[in-house]
C-alpha cells in the first residue's frame, strides 16, 4: 500500500483513514476487531476517532470508540508503531467537560490515553473552534503534551481559512507548534467547506488534509435513492438531507462512472477525493467485511480526467 506524507507531521498514512465513529455504535466490539484486523491486513494503517465517539448512542457515555480501539491495540496483532492513531478533544463529554482550555485538554488527553491503552497519541486534534479560548492557550497545552511525549503531532477540525491562518499567526508569534493537519467536511456534495481559500491555504502551508463525511453519511454509496430508503437507518436522517436535485445529479454521475469502470459509487466518490488538490486521505467507515473490501478498492481506483470532469460538474 502506497503511503502518503501527512503534511509536516512526520507521519505517513495510507490513502484511506478508517472512521472509528462506528465502533460501539453500528459495529459492536467483535465486529470492530474483525474490521480492524482486515483493514490492517489490507495494508492500511490509520484510525480516526474522538473522545466523544459515540456518546449519541443510548447507553453510551463517550470514549466508547477509543476503548474498543485500545482493547484491539492490546491484542498486539499489529505493533503499536505500525498504527497511526488520531483522536480529538473539545466536544462535550459531560457537564464542564468540553472546549479547548489548557487544563481541560491536559485532563482529556490523559483520559484518551487510558482508554486507548497507549503511551502516546500519534495525532491529536482540536475538534471544534472554541471562541472562548485563545489559540495561544490551546496551542500551549498541545505543546506541553508534545514535550511530554504524549502526542506526536497536532491538528484541528472544522476551522475555516481565516481561523486557520489566525492560528498560524499566533503560533508564529508565540513560538508554539502550529496545526499541521486539518479535518474539513468535504465530499462530492459538500464542497464549499474546503474548496477555495481553505484548500489554497493548506497547499501553500503544506498542511495534511484528512476529510470527514467523505461519503456524505453513506449517501454517496448510492444506497439511499428515496426517502423510503433512509427510514429506520442509523444515518438515514442525515442522508435524507442529500436527496434533492443536486444529490440526484451526483448519483446519476456516479452511476455513469460506475458503468464505465465497474467500480461501486462509494469507491468512485472516495477516488474522486483522492485526486482533489490538497487532500491527503479521506476518512471512511465500514461495518462489514464486504464494505471494507470496497474501501480497499477505492484506494487503488484511478479516475480519468473525463470521469473527474463529469463528477465535478454534477456536484458543482
Amino acid at each position: 500500500m502506497e503511503l502518503r506524507r501527512l503534511g509536516k507531521t512526520g507521519l505517513s498514512v495510507a490513502p484511506i483513514v478508517f472512521g472509528g465513529n462506528v465502533f460501539g455504535w453500528t459495529a459492536d466490539e467483535k465486529t470492530s476487531f474483525d474490521i480492524l484486523d482486515a483493514f490492517f491486513d489490507a495494508g492500511f494503517n490509520t484510525i480516526d476517532t474522538a473522545d466523544v465517539y459515540s456518546a449519541w448512542v443510548p447507553g453510551n457515555k463517550g470514549g466508547d470508540s477509543e476503548e474498543i480501539i485500545g482493547k484491539w491495540l492490546k491484542q498486539n496483532k499489529v505493533a503499536r508503531d505500525k498504527a497511526v492513531i488520531i483522536t480529538k478533544v473539545g466536544s462535550e463529554m459531560g457537564p464542564g467537560k468540553k472546549g479547548l482550555k489548557e487544563q481541560y485538554i491536559l485532563q482529556a488527553a490523559e483520559a484518551s490515553l487510558r482508554r486507548l491503552r497507549t503511551d502516546y497519541i500519534d495525532l491529536y486534534l482540536s475538534h471544534w473552534p472554541d471562541a472562548e479560548t485563545p489559540y495561544e492557550e490551546t496551542l500551549g497545552a498541545f505543546a506541553k503534551l508534545k514535550q511530554q511525549g504524549k502526542i506526536r503531532a497536532i491538528g484541528c477540525s472544522n476551522l475555516d481559512a481565516t481561523q486557520l491562518q489566525s492560528s498560524f499567526d499566533t503560533a508564529g508569534k508565540a513560538g508554539l507548534p502550529r496545526y499541521d493537519v486539518i479535518q474539513p467536511e468535504y465530499n462530492l456534495y459538500d464542497r464549499a467547506p474546503f474548496e477555495g481559500p481553505l484548500a489554497d491555504l493548506c497547499v501553500k502551508e503544506d498542511i495534511g488534509v484528512i476529510t470527514y463525511f467523505s461519503l456524505a453519511a453513506g449517501f454517496l454509496s448510492g444506497k439511499y435513492r428515496s426517502k423510503a430508503d433512509t427510514e429506520g437507518k442509523a444515518r438515514g436522517g442525515k442522508a435524507a438531507g442529500y436527496l434533492d436535485d443536486k444529490g440526484l445529479k451526483i448519483l446519476a454521475a456516479l452511476d455513469t462512472v460506475a458503468a464505465e469502470t465497474g467500480a461501486k459509487p462509494a469507491e468512485i466518490a472516495l477516488a474522486w477525493l483522492l485526486r482533489k488538490k490538497g487532500v491527503t486521505a479521506p476518512i471512511a467507515s465500514a461495518t462489514s467485511l464486504s464494505q471494507l473490501d470496497s474501501l480497499t478498492k477505492s484506494a487503488t481506483l484511478s479516475l480519468n480526467n473525463e470521469a473527474m470532469a463529469l463528477l465535478d460538474k454534477a456536484g458543482g
